[in-house]
């Protein structure tokens, strides 16, 4: 196991030689933005705001609109601050936000098809039920709403 670990250890020392070399430290720092955002900035944020590149410790924002724009100017330097108290160093010096088409967050679309999945089947509503006093009329609303219950819901 001596050798394996020597060789690894190797590796690493090249690898990390390479990195300083052609300076690609600095540019894995800035793109550590995009896994943290949604925790940094919160699911509401997220929804409206996503970061679309970052250049020279600048980070360009596309928001869903201006209304969005306006109101995120007044929170970018607690923004910027809590980037980079997460990716440990200044790496965002500033933000720079731009209206554009925000697509939807990865995470909260799996969320929605797992809802829609596990969705219990609406359940009938007997007391209702027992207030129409006409058995037939009874009988054909308990089938309706039955029906209705296995029916998928629209998106």
């Amino acid at each position: 196991m001596g050798k394996k670990d020597s060789t690894l250890d190797r590796l690493g020392a090249v690898l990390d030689q390479s990195l300083k070399r052609f300076d690609l430290t600095a540019r894995l720092d800035e793109y550590g933005v995009w896994p943290i955002w949604n925790d940094v900035v919160g699911r509401t944020i997220a929804n409206n705001a996503q970061p679309e590149k970052i250049r020279n410790g600048t980070l360009f924002v596309k928001v869903s609109s201006p209304v969005w724009m306006q109101q995120l100017q007044f929170m970018k330097e607690m923004i910027v601050e809590k980037l980079n108290q997460r990716l440990k160093g200044e790496v965002v010096k500033t933000i720079f936000f731009m209206v554009g088409r925000i697509d939807a967050p990865e995470i909260e679309s799996a969320e929605a098809m797992a809802t829609q999945v596990n969705q219990a089947p609406r359940p009938v509503d007997e007391d209702f039920l027992q207030s129409i006093d006409d058995p037939a009329i009874r009988d054909a609303f308990r089938k309706l709403l039955k029906s209705f219950a296995r029916r998928e819901p629209r998106s």
